[in-house]
């Protein structure tokens, strides 16, 4: 196999076709394996040399500690009327509101949504990737105030639909977040905003980044645990019914 593929296949296991996805990569010394959190698909890396059937006899070895990991995925929660969204550390309810003309909004404890029902989850999560970003960009250009002198100058702030990195800082000064943050606390939101923040200023994981976070934010190490411990569960939202 060449060196950059990127191949999906099927495997039977324990009686179940699972899906996977396997990318060829230069740099791989062995096959690894990562279970998506998102919907548990199986995202397998391997060298050049390693063929098909090497993949597959592979993933027959790891079938024990696939069905481990799977059973341990928080259970999907789609945008559906009557669910409940965590946003920003508070508990919405989606209402869906079919008749009404203003899109999607936001009322104490309500999520509102118009229009027809197959439109629903689409609405809602336009809705809150707008919202994510409208709230990060908020709480990026107010935490950059707290940034010393020699800081690089703040650039754009995006929003994508990252699995592996909550955050991110090019060497520009521009900063990009997963819009699932949204889900988050609002201490463990504000955490991601200020740790890329401080990249601006050092673009490693320094002690003075450290101190730098430290003095920005005051007692981060909750939020940073918090997101080891649970960030997993910020990708089960929006799974289709």
């Amino acid at each position: 196999m060449r060196s950059g593929d990127t191949q999906t296949g099927q495997i039977e296991l324990a009686g179940e076709q699972l899906a996977y996805r396997l990318r060829i990569s230069p740099r791989a010394r062995r096959i690894t394996l990562r279970l998506a959190a998102r919907d548990g698909s199986l995202q397998v890396t391997a060298p050049p040399t390693v063929s098909r059937r090497q993949v597959q006899a592979f993933l027959k070895s790891q079938s024990g500690w696939i069905a481990q990991r799977r059973a341990t995925l928080p259970d999907p929660v789609p945008f559906a009327a009557d669910q409940e969204l965590p946003i920003l550390g508070d508990l919405y309810a989606i209402r869906h509101c079919p008749d009404a003309r203003r899109g999607v909004w936001l009322e104490p404890g309500i999520l509102n949504v118009s229009g027809h029902g197959d439109h629903l989850p689409r609405r809602i999560e336009d809705f809150l990737r707008s919202y994510a970003r409208q709230q990060l960009t908020q709480e990026a250009r107010h935490r950059s105030a707290q940034l010393p002198l020699d800081a690089r100058p703040l650039g754009r702030i995006t929003v994508r639909d990252t699995t592996s990195r909550w955050g991110s800082c090019s060497s520009s000064g521009n900063l990009s977040f997963s819009w699932r943050l949204v889900f988050a606390p609002r201490e463990v939101f504000d955490y991601v905003v200020v740790h890329e923040l401080a990249h601006l200023v050092h673009l490693d994981h320094s002690r003075a980044f450290w101190r730098l976070v430290k003095d920005m934010k005051g007692d981060f190490e909750s939020a940073r645990s918090w997101l080891r411990r649970e960030g997993s569960s910020l990708l089960r939202y929006g799974a289709k019914t």
